[in-house]
């Protein structure tokens, strides 16, 4: 599939995301709403306008006055009950307990089998409680980040984790949670929904250059009055700048660690 090429979508998203956004930004962008029902994945000419807004910069600038609106969780595991490899329940145990009772060839043969901490206590010969069981623990959320003075909106996704759980050995069930979320990330889609007719808004993906000048095709975001889904390989470029400079944007920590406090 050609990531460059496509076409300007509305969001499927049912919440009052939209509405929320228009009530807090004006609406200089709805006249001549037609002329700009143009792809969103296509590439402008690389020269910039002086006052363009440069999406990834603009979302990590912390002179701008964002606003974090509708964080909100989306899909939430917290569980001791869901099965591991043998291996994470043997390397568990104490030292001691593992001296007493040595890998043999049987139970070398079941490191990567998934098995309940009951299960792997029975096979090793000792009682359950000798095991340390984890909790697993996937949050996957989104939030809406918005500047009422660029016109400007932009939904990101959040989770504690890309793998299908994040194990975590502590007793307390939040305290669980709350050690998941020390290295949360953005990650999947982006969605924008920019207003504003009076600048031009630019993202840039350094991997697609133009053959002619030998530099980056910037892509031009078109004023709507709906989101619109950023190209896959431009959500990555948004997520990277968003990443690098996450500890110096302290207000998406904020919202995320409140939302799943």
């Amino acid at each position: 599939m050609d990531l460059t090429a496509l076409p300007t979508q509305l969001s499927n998203n049912t919440d009052t995301d939209t509405q929320s956004i228009n009530d807090a930004m004006t609406h200089n962008a709805t006249a001549n709403h037609g002329e700009h029902q143009q792809t969103l994945g296509k590439s402008s000419p690389t020269t910039i306008a002086p006052n363009a807004i440069i999406l990834a910069h603009a979302l990590t600038d912390k002179a701008i006055s964002w606003h974090i609106h509708n964080c909100k969780i989306s899909q939430k595991t917290v569980t001791q009950d869901l099965p591991l490899p043998f291996l994470y329940h043997y390397d568990s145990l104490e030292d001691a307990i593992k001296q007493a009772h040595p890998l043999t060839p049987k139970l070398l043969a079941q490191f990567n089998t998934l098995m309940t901490a009951q299960e792997a206590a029975k096979l090793i010969g000792i009682d359950e409680a000798l095991l340390s069981i984890p909790w697993h623990v996937k949050v996957v959320g989104s939030l809406v980040v918005f500047s009422e003075a660029l016109q400007l909106a932009v939904r990101l996704h959040w989770t504690n984790t890309g793998k299908e759980t994040q194990q975590i050995y502590t007793q307390d069930k939040d305290d669980a949670v709350v050690a998941a979320f020390k290295d949360w990330q953005f990650f999947g889609r982006i969605d924008i929904l920019y207003k504003n007719n009076n600048q031009p808004l630019i993202s840039i993906d350094e991997q697609s250059i133009d053959t002619e000048t030998n530099k980056p095709l910037p892509l031009t975001i078109q004023a709507d009055i709906d989101y619109q889904y950023l190209p896959a390989t431009h959500a990555l470029v948004v997520i990277a700048k968003l990443e690098a400079d996450k500890g110096e944007l302290p207000w998406f920590e904020s919202a995320i660690l409140e939302r799943i406090a």
